[in-house]
C-alpha cells in the first residue's frame, strides 16, 4: 500500500503466505495417500461413470465407479463435446496460436464468448482456467479501476478456494485486505458501513460443501453499493435454465457495475478452461487490456474452444434440464442411504466426516477396493483432524452404483454426521493458525 493512501493506517503488515508450514504439517498424509493408490491414479474413462485403472491393454484393467471428478452432469464425455473439439481443430489445422489476445484471436473463440454472452446475459470472456482468470482479476479489483478509481477494501470469505485465496498478497500490494469468518454477513455489513467501496469475494458453491447466501448479499449490495466477486465454478450449469448457475440465476438480467461471477468451463459445463461474466463495455474493456492473463498467451487452445462450443448447443437443448434433474434424482438416492452435514442441500458434492487423517485414507482405500474411487480430503484441504471423503454425484452415475456406494460407506462409517469436515484457514492463504 502507498503511504497516503486513503486506507494507509498504522496496521502492521501482514502475511499470507505459509508455504513451508503447510508442507511440513501435510507431507505425511500425502505419502500416505500415495502409498495407498489414493493420489496420482492415472486412467481411462469407459462406459457412463466406470474408468480402468492404470495403464496397458484396456481389457487387463481394473474398473472402478469413478466418484471423484466433478463433471456433475456427465458431460465430459459427451460425444457433442468431443465431437466439437475435433472439430475445431480439423478447421484451423492448429491447435494453439502463440500471440497475445491483444493482437490475434481464433474465430472460433470470438463465436465462444458471444455464444455465452447471449447464453448468461453478461459480457463473457474465456481463460484457459479458472485461476487465471481469478489471477488476471484480482490486480484489477485492487486497484480501483471497477470501482470508479476508489480503491477498495477487499474481504475474502475465510474458506475461499485456494485459487482466489492465493492472490492475497497481489491484492495487498495495492489496497486492504480482510478475512472474515465464514458466510459472516454481519461482519460484512460492519465492514461496509465503516467503508466507502468494499469488495467481497467467495465462492457461490464450495468445493467442501455448502455455498454462500446470496440473497443477503444482494441486500447489502443494493444497501451499502457492496462489489461481489463470486466464483462459483462447482455451480455452473447445474442450475439455471441455460445452466448460468448458481450465483448467476439469482441475479436480474442486468449483472451490472458491482458485481463479477466467474466459473469453469469444465466441471458441470463438460469443456475445459474458466470464463468471467462482467456487467459493462468498461469493465469488459479493462480486462480485455489489462488483465495479465487474458492479454499474454494463455487463450484456451482450439480443443477446449471447440469442446465449449459443444457444449453451448447441449445448454440450449432440452437435454440441459433433463440432465439437471437426473442429477438432482441421484443427490436424492444418496441422501436417502447416508447422512450428512450437506443433506437436503441441491449440490453434488457430499462430504464423509472422518476426523482422523489416517482413518481416511484407510477408508477411501476400502472404498476403492470395493470398487469406488472417492477423494480422501486431508490438510490441508480442510482443517487439521477434521479429515474425510468427498464424494461427487453426477448425473451419469446410476443408481444402483450410488446405493452400492451408500452400503459401503455406512459398513465403514457409521455416524456420518458424527463430526464436521471443517474447511482449512491456512490451506486458503490465511495465517491465524
Amino acid at each position: 500500500m502507498q503511504q497516503g493512501s486513503p486506507l494507509s493506517n498504522s496496521r502492521p503488515p501482514e502475511h499470507f503466505r505459509n508455504t513451508a508450514y503447510v508442507i511440513n504439517k501435510s507431507r505425511q498424509y500425502f505419502d500416505a495417500a500415495h502409498a495407498a493408490g489414493l493420489m496420482a491414479v492415472q486412467g481411462r474413462s469407459t462406459a457412463g461413470r466406470s474408468i480402468a485403472l492404470g495403464t496397458g491393454p484396456l481389457d487387463h484393467r481394473r474398473q472402478v465407479i469413478d466418484f471423484v471428478r466433478c463433471s456433475y452432469l456427465g458431460l465430459d464425455n459427451h460425444p457433442a463435446i468431443v465431437a466439437g473439439a475435433i472439430e475445431a481443430i480439423e478447421a484451423h489445422h492448429s491447435l494453439h496460436w502463440s500471440c497475445a489476445r491483444t493482437r490475434l484471436n481464433f474465430d472460433l473463440l470470438a463465436e465462444l464468448e458471444a455464444t455465452l454472452s447471449e447464453m448468461f446475459c453478461a459480457r463473457v470472456l474465456a481463460f484457459s482456467t479458472v485461476m487465471l482468470a481469478n489471477l488476471g482479476a484480482m490486480p484489477l479489483l485492487a486497484s480501483g479501476q471497477l470501482t470508479g478509481e476508489k480503491k477498495p477494501i477487499v474481504v475474502f470469505d475465510r474458506i475461499a478456494h485456494i485459487s482466489l485465496a492465493y492472490h492475497k498478497p497481489v491484492v495487498a500490494d495495492e489496497t486492504r485486505v480482510e478475512t472474515i469468518a465464514h458466510n459472516d454477513i454481519d461482519s460484512l455489513e460492519r465492514l461496509c458501513r465503516e467503508h466507502p467501496v468494499v469488495v467481497y469475494v467467495c465462492d457461490g458453491v464450495y468445493s467442501m460443501g455448502g455455498n454462500s447466501p446470496i440473497k443477503e448479499l444482494r441486500q447489502l449490495q443494493e444497501r451499502y453499493g457492496l462489489f461481489l466477486y463470486i466464483d462459483d465454478a462447482h455451480g455452473i450449469s447445474v442450475f439455471g435454465r441455460r445452466g448460468e448457475g448458481f450465483a448467476r440465476s439469482q441475479f436480474p438480467k442486468d449483472l451490472g457495475d458491482r458485481t463479477i461471477i466467474v466459473a469453469s468451463l469444465a466441471k458441470g459445463f463438460g469443456a475445459s478452461g474458466g470464463m468471467v461474466m462482467l456487467g459493462t463495455a468498461e469493465h469488459e474493456a479493462l480486462f480485455r487490456r489489462y488483465s495479465i492473463p487474458y492479454a499474454f498467451s494463455v487463450a484456451p487452445n482450439l480443443a477446449a474452444v471447440g469442446a465449449a462450443l459443444g457444449s453451448c448447443k447441449i445448454h440450449r437443448s432440452s437435454e440441459l434440464g433433463e440432465r439437471q434433474r437426473r442429477l438432482a434424482q441421484r443427490i436424492k438416492v444418496f441422501d436417502c442411504r447416508v447422512p450428512t452435514a450437506e443433506q437436503g442441500n441441491p449440490f453434488p458434492i457430499r462430504m464423509i466426516a472422518i476426523g482422523s487423517e489416517a482413518e481416511a485414507i484407510a477408508i477411501a482405500r476400502g472404498l476403492l477396493d470395493a470398487g469406488f474411487y472417492t477423494s480422501v480430503t486431508f490438510f490441508p484441504t480442510v482443517a487439521q483432524g477434521s479429515a474425510g471423503i468427498r464424494v461427487c454425484i453426477t448425473a451419469d452415475h446410476e443408481t444402483g452404483d450410488i446405493e452400492r456406494l451408500c452400503d459401503c460407506i455406512l459398513e465403514r462409517v457409521p455416524d456420518t454426521t458424527a463430526k464436521l469436515c471443517m474447511p482449512s484457514a491456512v490451506a486458503r492463504g490465511d495465517n491465524d493458525y
